[in-house]
């Protein structure tokens, strides 16, 4: 019997998690076009709606992916088609069953969410009776022992203003904190601002700079003095 995936020794990349998750997820909502081709693959990895983070996989990336994938087990390829078409061996290769494998999917695709989140995301996944039975199966793939290749789920600290905390998968190693639930980025500090808040900082200062000079040139040239709350040309007053 082959030894379960486990992220404590190998995390997926991103990118395997984005491929992965989508052929567990087109299995079940679009079986007529399944298995999938890479194109086809790919466009699903893409989608703007269903998916946090939105990503722009490209083929040679989504490839990488699948050749990772392969390796570990966790999909493979099927035969018998002129184009190549991929299939997903979740269930098998990480070793839980139906139900756990679509709470980890949505998790992969949507990122950390709520058990109420969950069980309605999971519809056409599969049909919870109710959230007991998702935080059932949700604290069985916690509680996972270290033989069966460890846990695979955390429940996250309740975010500030959040009425539920949120679970997050495994599958790429240490889950995010609560600041990082649902697409949201850890707040800056003061003293160290995040990048993009800084960038952006940068530009608006630059910008405030050029319409100060551009102000300063057409008073120069209409012969204003700026700065004043009313200006009027000179012997005018």
């Amino acid at each position: 019997m082959s030894t379960p995936f486990s992220p404590a020794t190998r995390p997926l990349t991103p990118n395997e998690a984005r491929v992965l998750a989508t052929l567990m997820e087109k299995a079940r909502t679009v079986p007529d076009s399944y298995p999938m081709s890479l194109n086809g693959l790919v466009t699903g990895c893409n989608q703007k709606t269903s998916r946090d983070p939105v990503m722009q996989l490209t083929d040679a990336e989504a490839q990488e992916a699948l050749d990772s994938l392969k390796l570990l087990t966790l999909v493979f390829e099927s035969s018998g088609n002129r184009t190549t078409r991929w299939e997903h061996n979740f269930q098998r290769g990480v070793g839980v069953p139906d139900q756990s494998a679509a709470l980890l999917g949505l998790l992969m695709l949507r990122g950390p969410q709520t058990a109420g989140e969950l069980r309605i995301n999971a519809e056409r996944w599969h049909r919870f009776a109710d959230i007991s039975s998702v935080e059932a199966f949700l604290d069985e793939l916690q509680n996972r022992s270290t033989e069966k290749g460890g846990p695979l789920v955390a429940l996250l600290p309740r975010a500030p203003g959040a009425r539920e905390p949120r679970w997050a998968h495994l599958l790429c190693g240490p889950a995010a904190t609560s600041q990082q639930v649902h697409g949201s980025h850890p707040a800056p500090s003061l003293d160290t601002p995040a990048p993009a808040l800084q960038a952006r900082v940068q530009a608006l200062e630059a910008e405030v700079a050029s319409l100060q000079a551009t102000v300063r040139r057409l008073c120069d040239e209409l012969g204003l003095v700026p700065g004043l709350t009313s200006m009027s040309p000179p012997g005018q007053d």
